[in-house]
């Protein structure tokens, strides 16, 4: 069987990649003497993919809100039951979830590695959609969507989104609305499903203690669909400008909650988009994470609690960072950040919080190629950005203090919005 190796001398590891007679690709590393193993079956289609081109068709196709949320939770529904319960029986943990730009099927297990991983393949290919299924499916994902909006931290994070995007798709819900769930109907699950579940939109990976012949045997064995081309994904031309700068509501919480972001909106791919993602991430790190001096401030003045996080989010149509947690006084903090992101897009960061948070970046990626999820959900992310698991750490090798601070001069100098949640 033809596969190709990719080793990383410095990580000590091997990603193994097989191509299958289809265009799928097969991305597996193997971890010798861990009892734990997983594998991710994904598909390059998120919350944000509701306008494309289909080859051989005319014109755009648009479809509801909401609708791969949707599908991923009926490709669970099989004719003979529910697959949940199969990887019970074998003793597997699964799951699926729907993001943005993914769908990710997987599961986890300690035996019977084969079995579930037959079965993952197989039942993602075999999707089983009947009227009276789509018509229940819509009351109980309406079910789910009216507990997100209770949810402070989804609310307060959702609303941010708002803030920040004028036109493009990520400022949506993921789930949908009880409105946009209600125009599904299965000829159109069929149609997205036929649209994104192709092996060229497609990837597998796997990390187990197993021979990587054995892996990709069974995925040669149980692939059966065929591709049917490249989509095309049509995003409308975002603003640089905000939709607006303030949001804010009213829930049942004991203390405020606020996030408060900007966005990036230079555009990247491939490697570029990775190493100018790490950036960022070193930037608001060393500008209000743990160790720094901001966080220090706020945290010693009770404007901020444990609950204070801070994140990156970028690819190749959006980016964005956010920051945020629990605060007696959310416009205070804000104010306060404000003028500390407004230091650093002028002057930089310094040398020396540069070194530090990239070496702790560093490390926790390397110490999170312990967790074998963690690696199978890398390599499928890496994939679909046209990147791959070791070009992280190559990005930090080559990062220095130049190049952040030319891009918080590009990033930090955007308007930021406040997204804030008070108490009833």
């Amino acid at each position: 069987m033809n596969y190709r190796t990719i080793t990383s001398e410095r990580l000590g590891e091997t990603i193994y990649e097989y191509e299958h007679e289809t265009g799928l690709k097969v991305l597996y590393v193997k971890k010798p003497d861990y009892y734990k193993k997983t594998a991710m079956f994904g598909t390059s289609y998120g919350s944000m993919d509701n306008v494309f081109k289909v080859p051989g068709r005319a014109g755009e196709i648009e479809v509801p809100d909401g609708i791969a949320h949707f599908l991923e939770h009926k490709l669970f529904e099989q004719e003979d039951g529910n697959m949940l319960d199969k990887f019970s029986r074998l003793g597997a943990s699964p799951n699926a979830f729907t993001s943005f730009n993914q769908t990710v099927y997987y599961f986890s297990c300690t035996d019977l590695f084969e079995e579930n991983f037959r079965m993952l393949l197989d039942y993602v290919q075999k999707p089983f959609l009947t009227d009276e299924s789509v018509e229940k499916e819509k009351g109980i994902i309406g079910q789910e969507i009216m507990m997100y909006r209770d949810n402070a931290d989804w609310r307060v994070f959702f609303n941010l989104l708002d803030c920040l995007y004028v036109k493009h798709p990520v400022k949506l819900e993921i789930a949908g609305s009880v409105e946009s769930i209600a125009k599904i109907t299965r000829e159109l699950l069929y149609d997205c499903y036929n649209t994104f579940y192709s092996p060229s939109n497609m990837v597998v990976t796997a990390v187990a203690d197993l021979d990587p012949e054995a892996v990709f045997s069974i995925a040669n064995d149980m692939i059966k669909f065929k591709d049917r081309g490249k989509v095309e994904k049509k995003y409308p031309d975002e603003p640089e400008r905000l939709n607006r700068e303030y949001a804010e509501q009213k829930l049942a919480v004991s203390m405020p909650l606020f996030n408060m972001g900007i966005k990036d909106n230079v555009r990247a791919e491939g490697y570029e988009l990775l190493k100018r993602r790490a950036a960022l991430s070193i930037l608001l790190y060393s500008i209000m994470g743990r160790s720094s001096e901001l966080y220090d401030r706020l945290y010693s003045e009770r404007l901020i609690n444990d609950s204070f996080r801070c994140e990156v989010s970028l690819t190749t149509s959006y980016g964005y960072m956010v920051w945020g947690g629990q605060s007696p006084n959310p416009e205070k903090a804000a104010a306060i950040i404000a003028d500390a992101l407004k230091e650093a897009a002028s002057k930089g960061i310094r040398d020396d919080d540069f070194n530090r948070v990239r070496k702790s970046q560093e490390g926790l990626f390397i110490r999170s190629l312990n967790s074998v999820e963690y690696i199978a959900r890398e390599m499928l992310d890496s994939y679909f950005n046209g990147t791959g698991l070791f070009d992280e750490i190559r990005a930090y090798e080559e990062m220095d203090a130049g190049y952040i601070n030319k891009v918080a001069g590009e990033v930090l100098s955007n308007p930021a919005a406040l997204s804030v949640i008070n108490p009833l």
